[in-house]
Order: C-alpha cells, then sequence, then structure tokens
C-alpha cells in the first residue's frame, strides 16, 4: 500500500508551523535553533516526498543539500551561543545586545 503524497504534505505543512512557532514565541536561543532545524526538516519531508512522487533523485539530492547546510549552520550557531553564554551568562534572545553598535 502506497502512503498518499497529501499526507507528507500534511505533515511537512504541520512540522513547518510548529517550527515557525517555536521561532516566532519563544526566547530562548536553543529552542529558535531547534524550531530552525524543525523548519528545515520540514522542508526536507516535501523534498523527498515530490522526488518519490515524480519518480526522481533531485529531491532526495536537494534534502542531503539542506542536512549538510544545516549541519555548519548548527556548528556555527553553537560556537555563537557557547561565546555569548560564556559573556552574558543568559539563553534569552532578548538580553543579547553584543550585535547592536
Amino acid at each position: 500500500m502506497m502512503v498518499p503524497l497529501w499526507w507528507y504534505i500534511v505533515l511537512g505543512v504541520v512540522l513547518f508551523v510548529i517550527g515557525a512557532a517555536g521561532v516566532l514565541l519563544r526566547r530562548n536561543i536553543l529552542v529558535v535553533l531547534m524550531s530552525l532545524e524543525l523548519l528545515l526538516n520540514s522542508v526536507n519531508v516535501n523534498f523527498i516526498a515530490f522526488g518519490r512522487y515524480h519518480a526522481d533523485f533531485r529531491g532526495q539530492i536537494f534534502a542531503i543539500f539542506v542536512i549538510a547546510i544545516t549541519a555548519a549552520e548548527v556548528a556555527v550557531a553553537l560556537g555563537i551561543l557557547v561565546a555569548l553564554v560564556r559573556n552574558k551568562s543568559t539563553l534569552k534572545v532578548d538580553d543579547v545586545t553584543v550585535m547592536k553598535g
């Protein structure tokens, strides 16, 4: 039995909405980073679903690129996060004003 394409689309939309709500509503930097990961994973679900639907590997290739970019983004973000925690001793987005001139 094949799972219909619209199930994957609904799953991607639900993940995207949860991730967007986490980015917009939460104030903890770690939660915001995890929500960004959820956003990118929802895009990966849709890439792979549409690639499978069209019997093409391009969706999987795009998903691999997104995963690689996400890994680089997490490495940079966690480095910045460690530096911020050492300097400010907080994880709240509102308390971080280091980039202001």
